[in-house]
């Protein structure tokens, strides 16, 4: 078992995934056109209704992350055919991207669980988590969740970054003592 977490302010490793719609995209590169900072969802995969009501309440608010700077991508460990079947429910305006593998999510510290049986999924699935990466390729903020119920609220991950992106706080990475 591999126990290693993502440390605040350390650089966002590099991973490069596949994109619905085709392409791929590596989470650390430019974000979208007027934005420099990217925010990453990684949720569990078609099997979660939760995560499917989430992403739809993150695309509702997507022009509010927009306007502060951040670009939006959701990752699954999801195979395509599961990612867009879930994606055709969200109807998302964000990059989503597939295929996360194992190896990956241990690289970023997301708590990785087994199906409980063959209806929930037929492979190991990354639990919840956000990730802001800073124009500098940090991790600004990390939240992971062990279970599909508990995620940061939308609406006050928008207030914080407000907060966090407005120059005259100058609030720095936090959770970083050592």
């Amino acid at each position: 078992m591999n126990s290693s977490k993502l440390v605040a302010g350390q650089t966002f490793p590099d991973i490069t995934l596949a994109l619905l719609g085709g392409g791929e995209i590596n989470l650390t590169a430019a974000p979208a056109e007027g934005c420099d900072w990217r925010m990453v969802v990684v949720y569990r995969g078609k099997h979660c209704p939760i995560c499917t009501q989430y992403l739809s309440t993150l695309n509702e608010l997507l022009p509010e992350f927009k306007k502060l700077g951040v670009d939006v991508v959701a990752v699954s460990a999801d195979p395509i055919e599961k990612a867009m079947a879930q994606m055709e429910l969200v109807k998302p305006l964000f990059d989503v991207a597939y295929g996360l593998s194992i190896e990956q999510m241990q690289k970023i510290g997301v708590y990785i669980s087994n199906p409980r049986s063959p209806e929930e999924t037929d492979r190991p699935f990354a639990e919840p988590g956000l990730f802001i990466i800073n124009d500098k390729k940090q991790a600004q903020i990390i939240d992971i969740s062990n279970v599909p119920f508990s995620r940061p609220e939308l609406k006050s991950m928008i207030m914080g970054l407000g907060f966090i992106r407005n120059p005259q706080n100058n609030y720095p990475i936090r959770g970083t003592y050592k």
